[in-house]
């Protein structure tokens, strides 16, 4: 079943997006997403109408679970517009490589296209990593306040 053509119609009236849909292990897992966030309420109400559909149109054959969820503060990256979204942020990323070991990099995405992107990983630089060879991807939110513009860090000894 192609889901995103069928989903969106359900989710735009809702003020919604659909982030990203998967099926596996008898799960029907939908990531649904809106500028300045989506609260509980919100997926209760995308939820219902998901539930509600799923029961008049029968898509799927046996007994599954409907899981509605916000993508979250470390969402995970899949589609070229996933990582396109991400530019600006910081990410950590499994490459596979034909002649190395599956490499883990994290940085700030520079750059993305439809085949790759282009990430400052810390130790490498700027690196190209296709989508193709991407193991699995994430966001990384950073814990703590950032540093005010313009605040100095002094420090004392006693």
């Amino acid at each position: 079943m192609e889901w995103e053509t069928a989903l969106v119609p359900l989710l735009s009236p809702l003020g919604l997006e659909l982030y990203d849909v998967d099926f596996s292990a008898g799960t029907l897992s939908v990531v649904v997403t809106r500028p300045g966030g989506v609260d509980v309420d919100t997926l209760a109400v995308a939820s219902r109408a998901l539930s509600q559909w799923l029961d008049e149109t029968d898509p799927i054959e046996g007994r599954f679970t409907l899981d509605v969820s916000s993508p979250g503060l470390e969402r995970r990256l899949r589609t070229p517009a996933h990582f396109a979204s991400a530019v600006g942020e910081r990410v950590t990323l499994r490459e596979r490589r034909d002649d190395a070991p599956t490499r883990r990099l994290e940085g700030v995405v520079v750059s993305s296209d439809e085949t790759g992107l282009v990430l400052d990983d810390a130790q490498l630089g700027a690196t190209r990593v296709e989508f193709s060879s991407i193991e699995r991807a994430r966001t990384v939110f950073e814990w703590g306040a950032a540093p005010r513009a313009g605040a100095t860090s002094t420090s004392r000894k006693g």
